[in-house]
């Protein structure tokens, strides 16, 4: 797939500056050294842009004292801040954590600014402020969910500038977490298989997806997926595309499959509904004009590859 990097969080060309990992303290110490801030996960945004603060910025104040190493940004050291321990006046906990947040907080060291959900703006933000967005959120979820070591259950602390795990206990080290994950298109001439999953928006339907399992190769995990929710038995299946998804910490590869068959057979525990859409009825809901069918969101790699078949841009 030609295209297949212009997917959103992909190919943002940010300098990760490995080697720079392990002298993280003095890198702080840098005059030109920012970062960029999260509060549960949100980043913090102005207008379309990640906001990029000097390491003395009195929002800091708030942060907790270790910070991540996303990188090097124009030559200097650009780090990750957490402020997920501050509490903003009128804070609305019904909203949190909800699939699309749409409330904003505004911390009083920075009025101008607010911290958004990243699903909400991630087709706003350029390419390299969507990756670095999408980085700093994933590596600081993994950071909340691996306090413990998995080894002997003592709890772990910060290395390499976050990029690390290290436990005192046992000697063990840990790594961030990426969980692969298969979304297949999956077609039968002109028609292509949508699903939803309880809890998404109303006539919101999609691309089906799944866990990739231990010992499994991409291709087997589409076509287990595939029949496991649908009923649908696969043929061929290629690779075409990528995508980072930090919701919390996966790595969708976006596939090719051709149906065997159009016989759907729906487990209910695993989606709500799926059904054959044809290439005409798919190019009313992107429009906007199909009466009971919305998209998959924009900037979701299922909206990415159901626009290329579209196009036929797939090769």
């Amino acid at each position: 797939m030609k295209n297949a990097e212009l997917v959103t969080f992909g190919n943002g060309g940010l300098d990760r500056a490995a080697e720079w990992r392990a002298d993280s303290v003095n890198l702080r110490n840098r005059p030109d050294a920012k970062a960029v801030v999260l509060w549960r996960g949100k980043p913090l945004v102005q207008a379309d842009a990640l906001v990029k603060i000097p390491l003395d910025h009195p929002l800091l104040a708030d942060a907790a004292d270790e910070m991540i190493l996303l990188g090097r940004s124009e030559g200097a050291p650009l780090f990750a801040a957490d402020i997920s321990g501050w509490v903003p006046q009128d804070l609305d906990l019904t909203t949190l954590d909800t699939f699309l947040d749409p409330t904003e907080q505004v911390h009083p060291a920075l009025p101008d600014a607010a911290f958004r959900e990243l699903r909400g703006i991630m087709t706003g933000l350029d390419r390299h402020d969507a990756e670095v967005a999408a980085t700093a959120k994933a590596i600081m979820g993994w950071h909340r969910s691996h306090r413990f070591c998995a080894r002997c259950g003592q709890e772990s602390t910060m290395a390499m500038a976050g990029w690390q795990r290290d436990c005192a206990a046992c000697g063990g080290h840990h790594f961030p977490r990426t969980d692969p994950v298969v979304i297949m298109l999956i077609t039968h001439g002109n028609d292509v298989l949508l699903g939803r999953s309880p809890g998404w928006p109303e006539g919101m339907y999609s691309c089906l997806a799944g866990f990739v399992e231990p010992g499994e190769t991409i291709e087997a995990a589409v076509r287990r997926e595939t029949f496991e929710e649908a009923g649908v038995a696969v043929g061929r299946v290629s690779y075409l595309s990528s995508q980072p998804w930090p919701f919390p910490a996966s790595l969708m590869f976006g596939c090719l499959g051709e149906a065997l068959s159009t016989d759907l057979h729906i487990d209910p525990a695993e989606i709500e509904d799926a059904r054959w859409v044809s290439r005409e009825e798919l190019a009313k809901a992107v429009t906007g004009q199909h009466p009971d069918i919305l998209p998959a969101r924009k900037g979701a790699i299922a909206h990415f590859l159901l626009e290329n078949w579209l196009a036929d841009r797939l090769e």
